[in-house]
């Protein structure tokens, strides 16, 4: 999995998760569950997953979504 955004807000995960879930993209958002010991008040952002196959399509789709400035730079390798 790579990480392609990392965010505390809640509306915007929403979002992004629609506009994946719409796009048949495989994602998982991460660390959802440690609100529980932070005693939900937003400190620790959730991060945004996506399987390597689907990263540019991810990137893409949220580019059109017009939230491409919330993603990660995209890590590249030689």
């Amino acid at each position: 999995m790579r990480e392609i955004m990392r965010t505390n807000d809640p509306a915007l995960i929403s979002f992004v998760e629609s506009v994946l879930k719409e796009g048949n993209v495989n994602y998982m958002v991460a660390d959802q569950n440690i609100s529980i010991l932070e005693g939900s008040i937003g400190v620790f952002p959730r991060r945004i997953l996506v399987t390597p196959d689907h990263e540019e399509i991810a990137r893409d789709l949220l580019n059109d979504a017009e939230i491409g400035d919330s993603l990660l730079p995209e890590i590249t390798s030689n």
